[in-house]
């Protein structure tokens, strides 16, 4: 697989990584497989997928156990993308960015993780009570101590509630400018896929010109793009999907077209391509720093992610895919 770097350090992985999030949390309890999730993670590291990308509250933190399973026989082959900053409660979410939270948070991951160093910890939110840069000066105590070789931030749920227009990003932007004057940043995760293009904007150009990595978010649109959702099918209570505005029966069905123009892309390129392949090859092809994260907990759709790191789209199909109309949603 082509390999991309993140951060200055030149730190090397996959150009298509794996999201570990659905094996554990935010998709339907009832379709969890422990072993099934850990078969996708070793076909995922086979295949050059080698950035696990986790959190500590996912699940809460069964998702670090799970990859810990696999990490204590494949650590080498592994690029182990954790994060730090929230908490878990009965029914609510709450950030912690103290440093005394965050340092213990980091050896609570290595203990879960069954590994000696984290290869990219990132800040999943920032406290609004705690000043970020003293959230991420404690991060940089953990590459200090050799705990962890890079820091990024997480830049998913920036959008306070906007969906579209220019400034989406501007306080991510902001609180970049912060924190690199405190300690580099090698990476910056958020959404990014042929649906949900805004960091294109400023965010992506911000990250280019200083050789940070982009790592892509929901670059499947949280399963939409691959074409095997059925608009009207529903989601079970527990999946975020069923309290999502794009993903009611109606809007699914206005978005179908998005679908069917990722299709005819995938036909012209041959038998066994993908929409899911064509729209994880648009998403790297918007900028050499950009890593896709593509979340399954599925041997076969890692092994079809992965595949898509092969795929070259032409500027033909660049152009078809810049004139599909815009994802719909009740927030637009």
């Amino acid at each position: 697989m082509e390999r991309r770097t993140i951060g200055a350090g030149g730190l090397a992985v996959g150009a298509v990584g794996l999201g570990c999030m659905p094996m554990s949390w935010a998709y339907t309890a009832s379709r969890r497989r422990g072993e099934e999730s850990v078969r996708a993670v070793h076909r995922a590291l086979d295949l050059g997928s080698d950035l696990l990308d986790t959190a500590d509250m996912y699940g809460p933190f069964t998702n670090e156990l799970l990859l810990g399973r696999v990490l204590r026989q494949r650590r080498r082959d592994a690029f182990v993308a954790t994060k730090v900053g929230l908490l878990v409660g009965e029914q609510h979410i709450v950030a912690n960015g103290r440093p005394g939270y965050v340092r213990r948070a980091c050896d609570a991951s290595l203990r879960r993780l069954q590994t000696d160093v984290i290869d990219l910890y990132q800040l999943h939110r920032p406290d609004p009570e705690v000043p970020v840069e003293e959230t991420w000066g404690a991060m940089a105590d953990l590459v200090r101590a050799g705990k962890v070789r890079a820091l990024g931030l997480c830049a998913l749920g920036a959008r306070g509630g906007r969906r579209s227009g220019a400034g989406l990003y501007d306080a991510t932007l902001r609180r970049l400018q912060r924190i690199q004057q405190v300690f580099p940043v090698s990476a910056v995760q958020a959404e990014l896929s042929v649906w949900s293009p805004e960091a294109l904007q400023a965010l992506l150009p911000w990250c280019e010109a200083r050789g940070v990595g982009f790592l892509a978010a929901m670059p499947l649109g949280n399963g939409f793009l691959t074409g095997t959702l059925t608009p009207g099918e529903g989601f079970e209570p527990d999946d975020v999907r069923a309290r999502h505005p794009r993903f009611t029966a109606e809007m699914m069905a206005a978005n179908q077209p998005i679908v069917v123009g990722l299709r005819r892309i995938a036909r012209r390129h041959g038998e066994g391509v993908t929409p899911a392949q064509v729209a994880l090859a648009w998403v790297l092809a918007q900028g050499r720093h950009v890593i896709a994260l593509p979340g399954t907990k599925r041997e076969h759709w890692a092994a079809e992610n992965a595949g898509a790191a092969g795929l070259r789209l032409t500027a033909r199909d660049l152009a078809e895919v810049a004139r599909l109309p815009a994802a719909q949603g009740s927030w637009d």
